[in-house]
């Protein structure tokens, strides 16, 4: 179902988690579910993810990550201060040591000049902090911007792990 690439990540930071003891939780918009996917396509994933939550729309991602109607006011959805949110929102609801978070516009349609197709923005929670990432993937094909997507969000995991 994945690629060579993603399998091996997602196999990766499953041992990694695993090793350290940590449990793992997803937030994704653009990606629809795929990095939680991913990584419940390796078996015996369960004993580090604890969920996944997909939060498509605005309303879903204060409903289920607690992101500040506020902040998606004055941000919008794809924006740093967001995915920070939605990646602590998720952390906090899922009861995980390292929760990821995406936010982007995967296109083909829906970009803007401030906020092109291709934009995406990561975050990754943990104890010690939140990190994010913005990535400008540019005018490359939904499918790719979003497999793309779901490897910078696996590196993110990985590299929290260590």
């Amino acid at each position: 179902m994945f690629d060579a690439e993603v399998t091996t990540l997602s196999e990766t930071v499953l041992a990694m988690c695993r090793e350290a003891g940590l449990r793992v939780a997803t937030v994704e918009s653009c990606t629809g579910g795929l990095v939680a996917g991913a990584l419940t396509a390796i078996a015996g994933s369960s004993d580090v993810v604890n969920g996944g939550l997909v939060t498509y729309s605005n309303a879903a991602k204060t409903a289920l990550a607690d992101v500040a109607a506020e902040l998606l006011e004055a941000h919008g959805a794809v924006s740093e201060p967001v995915a920070r949110a939605m990646a602590e929102g998720g952390r906090a609801r899922l009861s995980a040591d390292l929760a990821v978070a995406i936010t982007g516009v995967a296109g083909p349609g829906g970009g803007t000049e401030r906020k092109p197709v291709g934009l995406v923005h990561f975050a990754c929670a943990t104890s010690a902090g939140t990190v994010h990432r913005e990535m400008r993937f540019g005018n490359l094909s939904r499918d790719e911007i979003r497999r793309l997507s779901v490897i910078v969000a696996l590196e993110l995991l990985r590299d929290a792990a260590r």
